[in-house]
């Protein structure tokens, strides 16, 4: 389901198509609490990147999904931890319409690299994955069958959820309970 959160609101079913597909959510056991997290730093960072977007120029700029990553390289004097937070922001919605067409077509080799290359821009743009979430998806791409996987919701702790070939998912889940222990 593909959830616009900028009213109206809008939704957009997007089906998985293939009988031999499955999603696996996989909880690292890291607990988090957003509130008292550094996850408000990211949000106010994200704001002033789409201001300091506005102030040079790009007044249609409310937030950055109404941006372009070349948008954001012209921004002059914008601190670069608010860049980096900002450069997932835009790539991350780009990422996710992309994804959204990849499924429909079913590509689902694209929407694993997109979700890989999500869980990069998430760990190393946005900062919020963790050792334990990069370990769950590092396992997971070692087994043959796995699209892609990354971590999901806000970070810092929580689940990661993996595309896969249904066929894949007992070895995937022996890999997990194999190594996840070792390595965390």
């Amino acid at each position: 389901l593909l959830i616009d959160c900028r009213p109206p609101y809008a939704t957009e079913q997007v089906p998985l198509k293939d009988s031999d597909l499955a999603l696996l959510v996989a909880n690292s056991n890291v607990k988090h609490s957003l509130s008292g997290s550094e996850y408000p730093d990211r949000v106010r960072q994200c704001k002033e990147a789409c201001a300091a977007m506005r102030a040079s120029g790009h007044s249609h700029v409310k937030f950055l999904r109404d941006a372009t990553l070349e948008q954001l390289r012209q921004v002059k004097g914008l601190d670069e931890v608010a860049r980096k937070r900002a450069r997932h922001g835009i790539s991350e919605d780009q990422r996710t319409l992309r994804a959204k067409e990849a499924l429909k077509a079913g590509d689902y080799a694209q929407v694993g690299q997109l979700m890989l290359e999500s869980h990069k821009s998430l760990r190393d743009d946005y900062e919020v994955s963790t050792p334990e979430l990069d370990a769950l998806v590092e396992i997971a791409m070692g087994v043959d069958g796995v699209h892609g996987s990354r971590m999901t919701g806000g970070g810092f702790g929580g689940c990661t959820v993996t595309l896969l070939k249904a066929s894949a998912l007992p070895a995937l889940t022996a890999k997990i309970a194999k190594e996840y222990p070792k390595r965390c």
